[in-house]
């Protein structure tokens, strides 16, 4: 878990998981 934890704070500063929480919200919204 913490290395998810690691990874996704990594993709916070590159922004890919910017795209990923976009995708997620559309999901949701459909």
């Amino acid at each position: 878990a913490a290395l998810k934890a690691f990874s996704l704070g990594k993709s916070l500063s590159t922004g890919t998981s910017k795209s990923f929480f976009v995708q997620q919200k559309n999901k949701i919204k459909k």
